[in-house]
C-alpha cells in the first residue's frame, strides 16, 4: 500500500536538501574564495556547476523514469548528494569544488525528476495543485532556513565545513523516509510509456508551456540571483530583501490551494505575471524602505510560477508523463543558467553608460542596477501576453468541448 503522507514528507525533505545546498553554499562562498585563493571568475564557474548538473539530471531522470522508477532515481539523488557534500568538505581547491558542486547539482536535479511525477501520480485535480505548491514551498522555505543557519554559524565562528555537514541532515532524513516504501503507479494509462511521452509532446499546448517555462524561470531567478549587487546601494539590505521574498513565497505556496481553485491555473499564472512585472518595475525605481514594498509585489508575482506551471503540464498534458515534467523543469533551470551571463553583461554595460553620464561610486552602481531591472521587466511583460493568449486558448477549448 502506498503511504502518501510519508512519500510526500520524504519529497519535502529532499527539496529542503536542495534549498540548503543553494543557500549554505552561497553563504560560505566568501570563505571558500579566501581559503583557496579563488577569484570571482573561478567562484562563478564553481557556482555554474550546480545549474549545469541540475538540468542534466532532470532530463536523464525524466528519460529513464519509466524504466527505473522514482525509487532508483531518489537513491541516485542521495548517493550524489552525499558524494557532493563530502567532496566539498575535503576539496583541495578549484577542481575539487568544481566537481563536488556538479554532484550536488545532479542530486538536486534527480530530486525534481523523481518527486514531481511521483506527486502527479499520487494526487489529482485541485489537490494536485495544492500539493505541488506545498512541495515547492520548501525551496524558498529551505533557502530562508539555510540562510539563517549559515549566518548564525558564520557569526559564531564555525567553519564552512561544519555548514556543509548541515546539508547532510535533511538528506539522511529523506533517505530514511523513502526506504522500503511502495511508490504509486501511473495515474494515466500510457503515461509510463516513454514512446507515448514523446508522441504526446507534439501537443501544441505542451510546446507552448515548454517555452513559457523559460521566461517564467528567469522572471523569478533573474532578479533573485542579482539582488545583492543590484540593491546593495539602494538603502535596503539585500539579504533582508531575499529573506522577505523567499519567506513570502513559502507562505504563499503553503496556502495556494484555495487561490488556485478559485482563479484556476491560467488565472493564477496571468495574475502572477502582472504582479511580477509591477514588482520588478517598482524595484527599478524605489530606494530605501520602498524597496521592501516592491519586493512584496515581486514575491507575490513569482510565488506560484514554478509549481503552477508543472501542475498545468501534469493535468492538461498527462500523457507527456515524467519525461514531460522533467523537460519543462529542466528548461526552467537551463534558461536560468543561460541568462546569467547576459544579465552580468547588461550590468557591466549599464555601468559604462552611467559613468559616461558623470555618475560615480554608489550613485553609479545603483543607477546601473536599476536600469538593468528596467530591462528585466520585459520577462514578465512577455508572460502577460503569453498567458492572456493561453487564457483565451483554454476558454475556446472548453467552449468547443461543451458544444461537442
Amino acid at each position: 500500500m502506498v503511504n502518501k503522507t510519508r512519500l510526500f514528507n520524504a519529497s519535502c525533505f529532499a527539496l529542503i536538501t536542495t534549498a540548503l545546498s543553494f543557500s549554505i553554499r552561497a553563504g560560505i562562498l566568501t570563505q571558500l574564495g579566501t581559503e583557496f585563493s579563488l577569484d570571482a571568475v573561478q567562484l562563478g564557474y564553481i557556482n555554474s556547476m550546480a545549474f549545469f548538473g541540475f538540468p542534466i539530471a532532470m532530463v536523464l531522470g525524466g528519460a529513464f523514469y519509466n524504466t527505473v522508477g522514482p525509487k532508483t532515481i531518489m537513491q541516485l539523488a542521495f548517493i550524489t548528494h552525499v558524494i557532493g557534500i563530502v567532496l566539498t568538505i575535503y576539496a583541495g581547491g578549484f577542481w575539487g569544488l568544481l566537481i563536488s558542486t556538479f554532484f550536488v547539482g545532479f542530486g538536486n536535479g534527480c530530486t525534481e525528476a523523481a518527486c514531481n511525477p511521483m506527486i502527479a501520480d499520487t494526487y489529482s485535480g485541485s489537490t494536485l495543485d495544492k500539493m505541488f505548491n506545498r512541495f515547492h514551498m520548501w525551496f524558498p522555505g529551505g533557502i530562508v532556513i539555510g540562510s539563517l543557519i549559515s549566518k548564525f554559524l558564520t557569526d559564531s565562528g564555525f567553519s564552512w565545513q561544519i555548514q556543509m555537514w548541515v546539508i547532510m541532515i535533511p538528506a539522511v532524513i529523506y533517505a530514511y523516509l523513502f526506504y522500503g516504501q511502495k511508490f504509486p503507479d501511473a495515474k494515466v494509462e500510457g503515461s509510463h510509456s516513454t514512446s507515448m511521452n514523446f508522441r504526446a509532446m507534439a501537443n501544441p499546448l505542451f510546446i507552448f508551456m515548454f517555452f513559457a517555462m523559460a521566461i517564467t524561470a528567469i522572471s523569478e531567478f533573474g532578479p533573485q540571483q542579482w539582488v545583492g549587487p543590484i540593491m546593495a546601494n539602494s538603502g535596503a539590505k539585500p539579504m533582508l530583501i531575499l529573506a522577505l521574498v523567499t519567506g513570502l513565497m513559502a507562505v504563499g505556496r503553503f496556502f495556494a490551494g484555495p487561490i488556485v481553485h478559485k482563479l484556476n491555473q491560467v488565472g493564477v499564472l496571468l495574475g502572477s505575471a502582472i504582479f511580477a512585472a509591477i514588482g520588478i518595475y517598482l524595484m527599478s525605481q524605489a530606494t530605501g524602505p520602498l524597496v521592501y514594498v516592491a519586493a512584496v509585489f515581486f514575491a507575490i508575482g513569482v510565488c506560484y510560477f514554478w509549481p503552477t506551471m508543472l501542475g498545468f503540464v501534469a493535468e492538461k498534458t498527462p500523457l507527456t508523463g515524467a519525461l514531460g515534467l522533467s523537460l519543462v523543469g529542466g528548461m526552467g533551470m537551463l534558461s536560468t543558467a543561460i541568462f546569467q551571463p547576459f544579465i552580468g553583461g547588461w550590468i557591466e554595460n549599464a555601468k559604462v553608460e552611467q559613468t559616461a553620464l558623470g555618475k560615480t561610486g554608489t550613485e553609479m552602481e545603483l543607477a546601473a542596477g536599476q536600469s538593468v531591472l528596467e530591462i528585466m521587466v520585459a520577462f514578465p511583460a512577455i508572460l502577460i501576453v503569453l498567458f492572456t493568449i493561453l487564457y483565451f486558448w483554454q476558454k475556446n477549448s472548453k467552449s468547443q468541448v461543451s458544444h461537442a
